[in-house]
């Protein structure tokens, strides 16, 4: 989307809501190229992203600016499988070496869920339960792997499924490990996001669920989105990338939280 004629010269509400429709559809956009788009000084979008910072529409890191998730907003699959790519595919990596002697696990919908899917071992046999029709269709081909798709309604967003004939299977299974993935996390407000239907199977796999180890990027450390699923310390370790700094690390580790930058 391109931003209104720059001869109207909108103002500050106009301007910021224009703003928001741009980031949303690209995922991350530098803070350089908004500059660029809009043409206004460094001060006045400063203070447009301040603003739309405190309204929680935005999040700011690195001279980027990404959109926080919410009731309202909701990332494609497609855009998350374009962004912080590098990233995702080490907490892959890592979620794969922490597998331990699992067998039967339920893999999240998700971007970075599917790369640990992607990456699961070959040697062994396993049981792959999902929501996740990109994941189901990957694991497939996997010949040493079972899948169990749940069925119900899919979210043309994420290609994840959700509503109640999903969450009533999960209840009656029992799962050694869950791979899950969340729109936001925060110590005071745990994992959550922007979707009821969608908090509802997540926390049924965590129930059903023997361990559960969250993978997520750095960006969805410090936030909460509109519907909370679980708490932190319901997961035997989080892990993330490097990029989120050190020092809110530290702050979920003196919570008794297990955390991996990698």
């Amino acid at each position: 989307m391109e931003p209104a004629s720059k001869d109207l010269r909108p103002g500050p509400a106009e301007r910021q809501s224009e703003l928001i429709e741009v980031i949303r559809p690209e995922g991350e956009l530098p803070v350089r190229r908004l500059r660029e788009l809009f043409a206004v000084s460094k001060e006045t979008l400063r203070r447009d992203l301040r603003s739309l910072e405190r309204r929680r529409a935005v999040s700011r890191t690195y001279g980027k600016v990404r959109p926080v998730e919410s009731g309202a907003f909701e990332t494609a699959l497609p855009t998350r499988a374009e962004s912080q790519v590098d990233e995702k595919e080490r907490i892959a990596k890592t979620a794969v070496a922490h597998l331990g002697q699992a067998r039967v696990l339920y893999i999240d919908e998700g971007f970075t869920a599917q790369l640990v899917a992607e990456r699961l071992p070959r040697d062994r046999a396993l049981t792959v339960v999902t929501p996740a029709l990109p994941t189901a269709i990957v694991l497939a081909e996997y010949e040493n792997v079972a899948v169990f798709a749940l069925g119900g309604r899919v979210r043309a967003n994420t290609l994840g499924v959700v509503d109640p004939p999903a969450s009533a299977l999960l209840a009656h299974l029992t799962i050694d490990l869950a791979i899950m993935g969340a729109n936001a996390i925060s110590i005071d407000r745990g994992l959550s996001t922007p979707d009821p239907a969608v908090a509802a199977i997540k926390l049924a796999a965590i129930q059903a669920s023997n361990r559960r180890v969250f993978v997520g990027a750095h960006t969805k450390f410090g936030f909460s989105s509109f519907v909370r699923f679980a708490d932190v310390t319901d997961f035997e370790l989080l892990i993330t990338g490097v990029e989120l700094p050190a020092a809110r690390a530290a702050a979920f580790r003196s919570g008794g939280t297990r955390i991996l930058r990698v």
